[in-house]
């Protein structure tokens, strides 16, 4: 489905994530994949995973360094000169102030969180834009916490609000090239990220027993509908947020019978 089709993938950290388990399925797919690390730290985790997916270019790329993203485009420019599809996959916020009250938060986190939780699709958007085919996409991910308060979610909570709503946005700037950006809204993962939530455990039994199919989304069920949304089959499909979480959101009051 994907034969062709070159893009770049942000936001692995292990063989638990979910950029991983959408990178498994794209590259199953035969997309030609690029991956984005962090730092030499998760370079180390990365490297292994890359040779499973047969990729070949890895790009350190920190958010919080204003040259990381230009100077990923212009590593794919020489590799490949232009590109089909981005996965952003990055988001982050000071562990100690998940925890407690969100009116607790403080300003430097908040900035921070904001930056590169939500303001870094948007830089990553703008400078790919110049290379990206027509027909490509951009794909982001969520969770239900930005919509329903979820507790000890807090800023990340307002960080992927403003994320959704980038989408809807740049959706509309991209369109014009035939540029589509969504995103999936995944149930709760076991997943680093996911473990940085200090009741996650509470949170993912929770949703499993009262989401409609009775369990939570598996990595590779997220994996297949990222591919949908960089293939083909999606083309007339932009500025969505598409749920991946067994209809838990759905649930208004849940039935314990």
């Amino acid at each position: 489905m994907l034969k062709n089709k070159k893009g770049l993938v942000f936001g692995i950290a292990n063989n638990h994530s979910i950029a991983w388990g959408i990178s498994k399925e794209l590259a199953k797919n035969n997309a030609e994949i690029a991956i984005g690390y962090q730092n030499e730290i998760l370079l180390k985790r990365v490297k292994p995973l890359s040779e499973e997916i047969n990729s070949k270019i890895l790009i350190e790329c920190d958010f919080n360094n204003s040259n990381s993203i230009n100077n990923a485009v212009s590593r794919i420019k020489e590799e490949w000169g232009t590109i089909d599809f981005i996965i952003h996959a990055v988001a982050f916020a000071d562990k100690t102030e998940l925890n407690g009250r969100y009116i607790d938060t403080t300003k430097d986190n908040f900035i921070n969180c904001l930056d590169i939780s939500c303001f870094s699709l948007t830089s990553l958007a703008k400078a790919f834009e110049p290379i990206m085919n027509n027909g490509g996409s951009i794909l982001t991910l969520t969770f239900y916490g930005s919509n329903k308060v979820i507790p000890n979610y807090n800023l990340m909570g307002v960080a992927k609000a403003a994320l959704e709503t980038s989408v809807k946005y740049l959706s509309v700037d991209l369109g014009a090239n035939n540029i589509r950006v969504n995103a999936i809204s995944a149930g709760p993962m076991r997943t680093i990220a996911g473990a940085a939530i200090n009741n996650a455990r509470e949170v993912f039994k929770f949703t499993e027993k009262h989401s409609a199919l009775k369990r939570n989304a598996k990595l590779d069920e997220i994996g297949k509908s990222a591919l949908y949304f960089i293939s083909d089959l999606s083309s007339a499909v932009t500025g969505e947020v598409h749920y991946v979480d067994c209809g838990y959101n759905i649930t208004g009051m849940p039935n314990n019978n």
